[in-house]
């Protein structure tokens, strides 16, 4: 595979993002990882032909969180004096919550392997989630003596609701895929070499969809976690107003009452 650390694949209106350091089960820490995924969910961001972003693994694993070795070096970010070690945390690690809360298109995580601690968090902070059968989840940070420092808390009361969430966070304890679909963590299981082809299906769904739609339906749905309802349906009816007043809206009802596929162009 490539020696770089993020891989970018845009093809039919779907943007399938590779995390691509297999030999170290691709840590987000002690290398330049954050960096690549920075720059690469920009680049989805910036991209008006992409709909929906599918975030995987290289195989082995989907992601192994923090670098445990790098913990353990009087050097890095995890030694330093707390002032400086919380900096290290804002100028890294929790820009990439941001980065993904902020996508205005949809997030599909497939998970391919173990996705541990910031790693489980990476797959929290998507829109959805789709599991190989080997994938494993844990938010195994009290275990190191630690607290998710990611956002994980955030994302996992939001995702699996407060008890579950709380049953998690303390317990330290791995999920294995099939209990990762019984609590709601996960759409569906499949088998690992029909992961890609899954995730992709789902992916397509949604880039059949008239594309500023999507993008405003994220939009939307990121509104609602954080807004009371009256807001909200201020913020919904002026949305809708745009909405009726774009080509696709009139392609899409034309398409309806003469019984024919639509042809959405974004416009």
């Amino acid at each position: 595979m490539s020696d770089q650390l993020v891989l970018l694949d845009i093809s039919d209106r779907i943007a399938t993002v590779t995390l691509n350091d297999p030999v170290r089960r691709n840590p987000i820490t002690g290398n330049d990882m954050i960096a690549a995924l920075l720059e690469t969910f920009a680049r989805v961001q910036s991209d008006p032909d992409v709909s929906v972003m599918i975030l995987t693994g290289a195989d082995p694993a989907f992601c192994a969180g923090g670098d445990i070795k790098e913990m353990n070096d009087p050097e890095s970010m995890f030694r330093k004096e707390p002032l400086a070690a919380a900096q290290s945390y804002v100028d890294g690690v929790q820009r990439l919550p941001q980065a993904i809360y902020n996508l205005d298109i949809p997030t599909i995580a497939a998970v391919n392997g173990p996705a541990v601690g910031a790693g489980c968090d990476l797959t929290m902070m998507c829109d959805m989630r789709i599991a190989s059968e080997k994938a494993k989840f844990g938010e195994v940070f009290l275990n190191l003596g630690i607290i998710p420092g990611d956002a994980g808390s955030w994302f996992l009361l939001r995702r699996l609701g407060h008890q579950m969430a709380a049953d998690l966070t303390f317990s330290g304890r791995m999920v294995e895929a099939a209990e990762a679909l019984e609590i709601g963590m996960v759409l569906e299981v499949v088998p690992h070499d029909k992961l890609m082809e899954k995730a992709r299906e789902r992916a397509a769904v949604i880039a059949s969809k008239p594309p500023r739609a999507v993008r405003v339906a994220k939009r939307l749905m990121r509104n609602a976690e954080r807004m009371d309802l009256p807001d909200f349906l201020n913020t919904a009816a002026a949305y809708q107003a745009l909405m009726h007043q774009t080509e696709d809206h009139h392609e899409a009802i034309a398409a309806f009452i003469e019984k024919r596929e639509p042809r959405f162009t974004g416009r």
